[in-house]
């Protein structure tokens, strides 16, 4: 739920009519405020929050293109350069040695783990994932967009699956290493 939780401004950017890409870069910026806000109010430190505060950098930017240029030749790339920003922003966080997806994970595991080695590896691993997925996802749809097909079924599958894939990657490696550390336990 937490992956979910953080990328919800993003699905909602995805799944927003192309028509209509002010509005949803707009309400994906009230959605990442709106959770940045109840995370800090919760007790959640600013390193969990990587991929949010990104999120609403990024689309205060956007939605001040579109609203500025609603006719901008950016409205075919934004779903190519929301995916890139995502990459962009899980590559710098693997560079300063803060895998976004610690900062998630630390919100369902135990205090105790969160500066063992073997917890800051499988989130290295996974946040690699992710950011593999980011790039090759901005690859695709900046190609789709390229071809003039931006706002198609193909690009939404694009999308889908730049979520889905790294997602599922992620249920199952985290299932996986706990598997692993039981069977060391014994």
């Amino acid at each position: 739920m937490s992956y979910l939780r953080t990328f919800l401004p993003w699905i909602v950017f995805a799944v927003f009519p192309s028509g209509d890409w002010q509005w949803a870069a707009l309400t994906a910026l009230g959605i990442s405020v709106v959770l940045i806000g109840r995370q800090l109010r919760s007790g959640t430190g600013f390193d969990a929050l990587i991929i949010e505060l990104g999120s609403a950098v990024f689309f205060a930017v956007l939605a001040a293109i579109a609203f500025g240029d609603p006719h901008s030749g950016l409205h075919d790339y934004s779903a190519a350069l929301s995916s890139g920003t995502l990459a962009v922003i899980a590559a710098v966080s693997l560079a300063i040695g803060r895998p976004f997806t610690l900062g998630i994970a630390k919100r369902t595991t135990p205090r105790e783990v969160w500066h063992l080695k073997p917890f800051i590896r499988t989130n290295v691993v996974i946040t690699a994932v992710w950011t593999a997925a980011f790039v090759l996802t901005a690859t695709a749809l900046a190609l789709v967009a390229h071809a003039g097909d931006a706002h198609s079924t193909t690009a939404t599958v694009i999308q889908i699956a730049g979520f889905a894939v790294p997602m599922v990657f992620t249920v199952r490696y985290v299932a996986h290493v706990q598997a692993k550390a039981g069977q060391v336990a014994r």
